[in-house]
């Protein structure tokens, strides 16, 4: 699996589509999806959105990326939303927390892990191919 992280609007998804050879359409929507969705495709973007869905729900974000990293998934695309001002809502401080723990989860299961800025792909995890 790879990853792809960093801020939004970086281009991320051109990117992993790029890197992975996958078409827009494999690549789920975790703004929208539904959670068999996200596990059933090849890739999801806006991962991040899903956490916060998933978290919402009242169910364990954690967990679900667990097991999503126990699919055939070859792509995981999110935004890094751990920088910046500390929301002053606990439940959205929470949620970044959330997002930053799945995402800690992705890398370590990930045999590439790609922050990208201005467009500017950096490989932080898995060499220089």
């Amino acid at each position: 699996m790879i990853m792809v992280t960093g801020g939004s609007f970086q281009n991320k998804t051109a990117l992993a589509l790029k890197l992975t050879g996958l078409s827009a359409e494999d690549v789920a929507d975790g703004a929208e999806c539904t959670e068999n969705e996200a596990l059933e495709a090849k890739g999801i973007r806006n991962y991040h959105t899903l956490v916060k869905r998933i978290f919402m729900s009242g169910s364990d974000p954690l967990a679900f990326t667990e097991k999503l990293c126990r699919t055939s998934a070859e792509v995981v695309i999110m935004d890094e939303i751990g920088c910046g001002i500390v929301p002053i809502d606990k439940e959205e401080r929470m949620i970044r927390e959330a997002v930053g723990r799945c995402g800690c989860i992705i890398a370590e299961n990930s045999t590439k892990v790609v922050r990208v800025c201005c467009g500017i792909p950096t490989i932080i995890k898995g060499g220089n191919e």
